[in-house]
């Protein structure tokens, strides 16, 4: 009977244990991993099968898992600089709790695969996006003339111009996109706001990392615009936006954002636009902004 009372006790600690997968998402990096001996799954497709029943099997005992990017690359440095054999499972298990908490990860809920991994490389792709425009916001320093941090000054403005546009936006469900063209390229980050009637529900990770990328823009003068789709049950969708110029946002024509969303990037063709949606110019916000540059 003690014997059975310690199993039982050790099926319910299980379920409380929370758990993390390392899952290397794609071919090239599964051929990296394949140089390892200990690595022992010969095709890639067979893997994937196997950590979805995994899945699967922990999600129908109750557990918890969280599914992490596993990088070949970041592996092998994390190994040198611990003085880990990268030929080891144990290995492998540290950095997976390495990256368990401080990159890219996604709970598993029950969802195919096949639908996880594609968000699960968008996840690292904002979190990279985001990591990226922090990092340069930092680097521009103090201002000459008055010593306010350049960084945290652009933040601020773009928080507000944020509030502001959600605000004067019309009722429904808003997606907002800012992209910021620079060297080496172009960054791009995405906002979805919820309106349920009463009150909007956003992502506060998805918020700041927004926000971080349209200050930056703000901050360096870049090349950049946005663009916000508003959607609600029996109207059309409307669908504005604004270019960076000068610290602050420029209203797009209702003819430029038709032409924005109706021309191919890559042939420079017409497409046919969308049904039921309106390309219009953008409230205005009511946006004191500097005649130029940084505000004193």
């Amino acid at each position: 009977m003690a014997h059975t009372d310690n199993r039982t006790m050790r099926r319910v600690l299980h379920r409380e244990i929370a758990g993390t997968i390392g899952l290397v998402t794609d071919e090239h990096d599964f051929r990296a991993m394949r140089r390892y001996r200990t690595f022992t799954f010969a095709d890639h497709e067979t893997y994937l099968k196997q950590v979805e029943s995994l899945l699967r099997t922990r999600a129908l005992q109750g557990s918890h898992t969280t599914v992490a990017l596993f990088d070949p690359e970041e592996y092998a440095e994390f190994c040198t600089h611990k003085g880990l054999d990268p030929d080891n499972p144990s290995s492998r298990t540290r950095f997976t709790a390495q990256i368990a908490a401080t990159g890219p990860t996604l709970p598993y809920d029950g969802r195919p695969l096949a639908d996880l991994v594609p968000a699960l490389v968008d996840e690292a792709v904002r979190k990279a996006t985001w990591e990226y425009a922090t990092a340069l916001l930092a680097r521009l320093g103090a201002c000459t003339s008055c010593g306010e941090d350049l960084g945290r000054a652009a933040f601020t403005r773009a928080a507000g111009l944020l509030v502001r546009i959600l605000d004067t936006a019309p009722p429904g469900d808003r997606h907002l996109v800012c992209s910021v063209t620079g060297p080496p390229e172009t960054l791009i980050a995405a906002l979805h706001v919820a309106d349920d009637g009463a009150a909007l529900e956003l992502d506060e990770t998805e918020a700041l990392e927004f926000t971080t990328v349209l200050a930056l823009g703000l901050a360096t003068e870049s090349p950049g615009g946005l663009v916000i789709r508003v959607s609600a049950p029996n109207t059309p969708d409307r669908v504005y936006g604004w270019r960076m110029r000068a610290y602050g946002l420029e209203p797009l024509t209702a003819g430029e954002v038709f032409d924005a969303y109706c021309t191919d990037i890559e042939s420079g063709d017409l497409i046919s636009p969308e049904s039921n949606v309106d390309y219009c110019a953008p409230p205005d916000l009511g946006d004191d902004k500097p005649a130029h540059g940084h505000r004193h």
